[in-house]
């Protein structure tokens, strides 16, 4: 929160104090810090970790390192640029809470046009790689993948609170990304894939949204938490989608992908993420919550980790 102006300040007039502002803002952000920011690479770590998962269960003898390595420079390079469009598209909404009012669009520190130029040009580039030096077939899921994140999930966050789950969908894309990477085929094991992460975003987004349901609502984002405060349908929601998770975390079996092993580790994970849901459900408040989100974010990519051992060992 910005400190009271002073006496002066206010008798000098906007014009100063947007200069000052301006002055402080180069100093203490760089350029290139700034398009890194656009990148969002902290949130795309997640999203490169279940494409080589996906990969990795889907590498036939013929597979080698560099293909992957050119599978998640491409993704990397995809995801990205939907960062850095999603940023462009919600810059006015970001300007409206605290932890995003800093990022480069929303302190008007990048004009619209750089922004726009850097997330297309990082998109194309991505798209070719995976084109070039893997197949057409993962290029085109990418695209896909960035053209619902903007045009079908981005404008949905301000109308309607089922857009958490519109942005599961491409959410769970970069699973397919990476089985049709290593396969070359949109196979029912890429979307047993796309199920686990797709229901596991749910009580991860669900738990984000609940600690900052203030943000959201002083931004105009109709989440659920926002239209229904008392945070019941929160937590049931939690409860009910991560109860859907663990059978549909069990799936890789009945493909063929993993064996009795895995199941005694996803059942395991299963029930400690469901303990943390239902915990949030009773008491709703922002222990419960933080607890719920970190401990989702522990649960994925210990779940692919079984599931790439078990699949290698079997």
């Amino acid at each position: 929160m910005s400190a009271s102006p002073s006496h002066a300040d206010v008798a000098s007039g906007p014009q100063k104090a947007s200069t000052a502002q301006t002055v402080t803002n180069a100093k203490s952000h760089s350029r290139t810090g700034d398009f890194i920011t656009l990148m969002k690479p902290r949130l795309n770590f997640l999203v490169l970790l279940t494409v080589a998962a996906a990969y990795s269960l889907g590498a036939g003898p013929t597979s080698t390192l560099i293909d992957l390595v050119h599978t998640l420079l491409g993704t990397f390079l995809v995801a990205s640029g939907a960062a850095a469009l999603n940023q462009v598209w919600e810059r006015r909404t970001d300007r409206l809470m605290r932890r995003t009012q800093m990022r480069p669009m929303a302190d008007k520190r990048m004009t619209v046009a750089h922004g726009v130029t850097f997330g297309v040009l990082l998109t194309i580039a991505g798209v070719a790689e995976l084109a070039y030096f893997i197949d057409l077939l993962p290029a085109i899921v990418a695209l896909l993948t960035t053209a619902s994140y903007i045009l079908f999930y981005t404008p949905l966050k301000l109308r309607t609170s089922l857009s958490t789950l519109a942005g599961a969908l491409p959410g769970a894309l970069p699973a397919v990304i990476g089985w049709a990477a290593a396969t070359n085929t949109l196979s029912i094991e890429g979307w047993v894939l796309f199920g686990i992460v797709f229901m596991w975003q749910m009580p991860h987004f669900l738990a984000i949204a609940w600690l900052y349901r203030e943000e959201y609502a002083s931004a105009g984002m109709p989440l659920l938490p926002v239209i229904e405060p008392d945070g019941r349908s929160t937590g049931h929601q939690a409860v009910l989608y991560t109860a859907a998770l663990v059978p549909i975390s069990l799936m890789p079996m009945g493909v063929g992908l993993a064996s009795g092993r895995y199941l005694v580790g996803a059942i395991t994970l299963g029930a400690l993420l469901m303990f943390l849901s239902v915990e949030f459900s009773a008491k709703r408040d922002r222990a419960t919550a933080r607890r719920l989100f970190f401990g989702s974010i522990l649960y994925l990519p210990i779940l692919w980790a079984l599931l790439v051992f078990d699949h290698r060992a079997h």
